[in-house]
């Protein structure tokens, strides 16, 4: 695996790293990676966006409405 240093970074970035690291329970080593992993990851789709925000947890239930299965459109004419 790889280091990385990181220099010249404003204390309060730091500050605030420290914050956030401690309120997800993580050394500020570890929070910074997951934020660097979620930079560089696959975007979320727009769907489970709205499920991880607007989701059961958030007291909200979505139906899904039904879609019957169909065939693709033929463009090989």
């Amino acid at each position: 695996m790889a280091n990385l240093s990181v220099r010249k970074l404003d204390d309060k970035i730091v500050d605030k790293l420290r914050i956030r690291a401690d309120q997800h329970g993580v050394s500020m080593e570890e929070e910074v990676r997951r934020i660097i992993e979620q930079a560089v990851s696959n975007p979320m789709h727009l769907g489970d966006m709205a499920t991880q925000y607007f989701g059961t947890a958030h007291g909200m239930d979505f139906e899904m409405p039904e879609h019957k299965p169909h065939n693709p459109i033929d463009l090989s004419e």
